[in-house]
């Protein structure tokens, strides 16, 4: 019978022989265990199958019911290639000890050890601080982690533990001090370092959940999904980041079968989303403002199906590098695809298809332009885009018209976009 990647810890200590490296995976499911998320966390579990073992550390799902934790745990046996151990945080609530056992426990590696305590609930527990008493005081423990998931008080955030638990925590390993390297954490959806009473303090969550602004000084653009290695090096427990790259899982795009389906699968959510929109706009025209709203409901969630159904299959390029990559395709639509098809339409009498391609070219090459200018991110300026609900067309600038250069149609009806204010 094969063995449970996913280790229900049972004993406070836990002996590990031939264990030299730790692979660390932050937050991967506390916003919900979508298909784009949970392809993150699927890309970190076969990041850190290069080490010996796994941890979480907190959020592991949305909420801690059955159905959420069956969801991950199958999720998790299927991809991890080595034991995963879970650290609590506070959205794995409800039947968590069900699933993964204990909730302070301490590993005991070749070189290292990790203390894991739970603070889920921003304090710590006394049974933790006391296993981690115990484990300081070992002569055989020289090098300890000491991780959990809320943060304690840092230069970086106000997301954290209060003073006083960090105060209970410093006195609980202040005799033997000098033994604990590193204190590790979650909840951030982001990833910093930091020291904190002389001890480096390292701090992740990118493991699944959408990266978030920290602070002025730690942007959301400027962190990538990550996992965290600690391994040892000349006898010394030493740690690096290691970024995931957006296609990092592909085992399913690589199923031919499964590819083609889902393409056509994605296909089809989008026209019906289309089609959804369409209905929704001819009922509001008609004044009937449920009726539009619930399609225009019907067609969000189509929509966010396609979404789904594609990222399993999309092949992104690093984000940095991505705003390039779309300039050719647009470029080609309105230069030759949607020149040759207006031709075509016009030659045999199809006047409604040559306007609509006519149309679409002049927005695509106002989309090439745009994204030219959008190639370098930082300096892209344009706050407020402009786009006319009837043809298409899109505008960014000082000067919009009255109405549509393509259609006519009144800029009372354009589609606003504004930018949100940037930290």
């Amino acid at each position: 019978m094969e063995k449970n990647k996913i280790q229900k810890v049972n004993e406070p200590i836990v002996y590990l022989s031939g264990v030299t490296s730790l692979g660390v995976i932050g937050d991967p499911g506390c916003e919900g265990l979508g298909t784009y998320n949970m392809k993150v966390y699927a890309g970190a579990l076969e990041k850190t199958s290069e080490d010996d073992i796994t941890l979480i550390a907190g959020d592991l799902v949305p909420a801690g019911n059955a159905h959420y934790y069956g969801e991950i745990s199958s999720l998790t046996e299927v991809i991890a290639h080595n034991d995963i151990y879970v650290l609590r945080g506070n959205h794995d609530t409800g039947e968590y000890t069900d699933y993964f056992g204990r909730k302070n426990y301490a590993l005991f590696a070749d070189g290292f050890s990790v203390v894991v305590l739970d603070n889920a609930l921003r304090t710590f527990e006394q049974e933790g601080l006391d296993l981690l008493k115990k484990v300081l005081e070992m002569e055989e423990v020289h090098q300890v982690m000491i991780a959990f998931h809320i943060p304690v008080p840092n230069h970086f955030i106000r997301n954290s533990v209060s003073e006083e638990e960090f105060t209970r925590l410093k006195e609980a390993y202040a005799p033997w001090k000098e033994k604990v390297k590193y204190l590790l954490c979650g909840h951030v959806h982001s990833r910093f370092e930091d020291v904190v009473d002389d001890i480096p303090l390292i701090c992740t969550g990118g493991g699944g959940a959408l990266i978030e602004d920290v602070s002025e000084d730690i942007r959301a653009c400027d962190v990538e999904h990550h996992i965290v290695h600690f391994y040892m090096e000349n006898g010394v427990l030493k740690y690096r980041f290691d970024n995931l790259s957006e296609n990092g899982y592909d085992g399913e795009r690589k199923n031919s079968i499964l590819k083609e389906n889902l393409e056509k699968t994605v296909a089809g959510e989008l026209m019906a989303h289309l089609k959804y929109l369409t209905f929704a706009d001819r009922a509001r025209r008609r004044g009937m403002e449920k009726i539009a709203n619930l399609f225009e409901a019907l067609a969000a969630s189509e929509y966010h199906h396609a979404r789904n159904f594609y990222s399993v299959i999309e092949n992104p390029n690093p984000f940095g590098e991505t705003v390039k990559t779309f300039v050719p395709g647009e470029e080609f639509e309105y230069q030759r695809t949607y020149k040759m098809m207006e031709e075509y339409a016009d030659e045999n009498g199809a006047l409604l298809t040559r306007q609509a391609f006519s149309g679409a070219a002049a927005a695509e090459k106002v989309h090439a332009e745009l994204l030219k200018e959008a190639t370098d991110m930082e300096k892209f300026q344009k706050e407020t885009i402009y786009v006319c609900p009837i043809c298409g067309y899109v505008m960014a600038g000082d000067y919009i018209p009255e109405r549509c250069p393509v259609c006519g149609g009144p800029s009372s009806q354009y589609e606003v976009f504004q930018a949100k204010e940037e930290m």
